[in-house]
C-alpha cells in the first residue's frame, strides 16, 4: 500500500485538498495528514461547519501542526511523497529557506533532504518577484510546482470536474496508479473525434 503525506495550509481553494483526499482514500492510499491552524479556519469558512470532520475521515492519521515528534518529522519514516495543497506563499517561503517552524514545514523539509517526491500547489495571484524567487528555489531542489490550473481539453461542465482533472495529474506525478478521468488521446478527447 502506498503512503502519502498531505499538508493543507491556510491558502484559499480548500476544495482541491478535499477532492485530493477523497480520491486518495478511494484508492486505499495511506494518508498522513497535517493541517495548519489557519487552514482549519479556512476549511470551515469554505466548506462549512462539517468540512473539517469530512476531511479528517479521509486520513489514516491526522497530526497536530505543533507535533514535532510525529513520524512524518523524521527521515526514517518511509513514504512515497508529499502533497502541499493548497500551499500558501508563507509555506513556500518556509520550505524554500529550510525554516521548519511547524510540522508541515518539517515534513516538507524531510522530503527535500531525503530526496522524496514533493508536490506543491501554490495558491496566489498575481505572484510577486519574491514569490517567484522562492518558487524557483523549490524547483531547483527538484520540487514539483503545480499551480491549480484548469484543463479544458476534456470539456468539463462543472467546477468539480476541473478540480478532479487537476488532482489526477498530481497522482500521475507521484506515480499513484489510477484509472480516474480521461487522458488526452483517449476516447472523446481528440479533436478528430469531437
Amino acid at each position: 500500500m502506498k503512503r502519502i503525506v498531505v499538508g493543507i495550509t491556510g491558502a484559499s481553494s480548500i476544495l482541491y485538498a478535499q477532492r485530493c483526499l477523497y480520491f486518495l482514500h478511494m484508492l486505499n492510499i495511506e494518508v498522513h495528514l497535517v493541517i495548519s491552524r489557519t487552514a482549519e479556519q479556512v476549511i470551515q469558512y469554505e466548506l462549512g461547519r462539517q468540512g473539517l470532520e469530512e476531511i479528517y475521515q479521509y486520513a489514516y492519521t491526522v497530526y497536530s501542526p505543533e507535533d514535532g515528534f510525529a513520524p512524518i518529522a523524521s527521515g526514517s519514516f518511509l513514504h512515497d511523497g508529499m502533497i502541499v495543497i493548497p500551499c500558501s506563499m508563507n509555506t513556500v517561503a518556509h520550505i524554500a529557506h529550510g525554516i521548519t517552524s511547524s510540522l508541515l514545514h518539517r515534513a516538507a523539509d524531510v522530503c527535500c533532504k531525503e530526496q522524496r517526491p514533493l508536490v506543491v500547489v501554490p495558491r496566489e495571484s498575481p505572484l510577486s518577484t519574491i514569490h517567484l524567487r522562492n518558487l524557483l528555489l523549490l524547483s531547483e531542489q527538484g520540487i514539483c510546482i503545480m499551480p491549480p490550473t484548469v484543463a479544458l481539453y476534456n470539456k468539463p461542465e462543472t467546477l468539480i470536474e476541473c478540480v478532479d482533472t487537476f488532482i489526477f495529474r498530481i497522482f500521475d506525478i507521484l506515480h499513484i496508479p489510477h484509472t480516474l478521468g480521461v487522458r488526452w488521446g483517449e476516447r472523446g478527447t481528440n479533436t478528430e473525434e469531437n
